[in-house]
């Protein structure tokens, strides 16, 4: 095992996992930078199903290519689940008003929809379900969670998506107001990924 390759084209998500997992002593590469050009049908019932699906489908394809034949292939799905909405937007979290919808509009939607909920009833969490595909075809997958509740309010200019929108009451901040150290030790991928790197660091020893 030499490589790690995520399944991903988003940069913003590889600042945080090359962030987590850089003392695993392996080259940490994305999708794009391996030059695995695919887009995989997230048809899973969950987080766990997708992520596996993602990874299973990124390994089929680099375990063949020369250099990356011993690759780790990692895949995560992610999302919010606002208790409220009976857990929306969930596993459609990026698919939510359509992809090519910006979180600005989504975060204003979503906001809209909570009008006049009150704060207790305002529960949610991200999740990050984080799948590992190895070279002899074993496959673990582990899940990461982060509790908060949904703000009045957009604020914050760090993170992503629907970080600005998600309050976290032990800090009175938004994620998307912490800083990228701060939310990498609470969030559901940083746990996520350290999950992972227990894992993976295992199979290394």
């Amino acid at each position: 095992m030499n490589k790690i390759i995520f399944a991903t084209y988003n940069e913003h998500k590889m600042v945080e996992i090359r962030m987590i997992l850089k003392d695993t002593g392996l080259e940490i590469l994305s999708q794009k930078e391996a030059g695995i050009q695919i887009e995989v049908v997230e048809d899973g019932k969950t987080f766990e199903e997708n992520a596996a699906i993602k990874a299973k489908a990124i390994a089929g394809i680099a375990h063949k290519m020369p250099g990356f034949e011993k690759s780790i292939i990692l895949a995560d799905d992610s999302g919010l689940e606002i208790d409220y909405l009976n857990k929306e937007p969930g596993i459609y979290s990026a698919r939510y008003m359509g992809e090519d919808t910006s979180y600005a509009i989504k975060n204003k939607e979503l906001l809209r929809r909570l009008d006049g909920v009150k704060e207790q009833d305002r529960s949610a969490r991200f999740v990050c379900a984080i799948a590992a595909c190895f070279p002899n075809g074993e496959m673990e997958v582990v899940r990461g969670t982060m509790e908060g509740r949904i703000g009045y309010e957009i604020a914050g200019e760090n993170g992503f998506g629907y970080d600005p929108i998600f309050f976290l009451p032990q800090y009175g901040l938004t994620s998307a107001e912490l800083s990228p150290t701060e939310k990498n030790s609470i969030s559901h991928r940083g746990q996520g990924l350290r999950l992972i790197k227990e894992i993976i660091n295992k199979k290394q020893n």
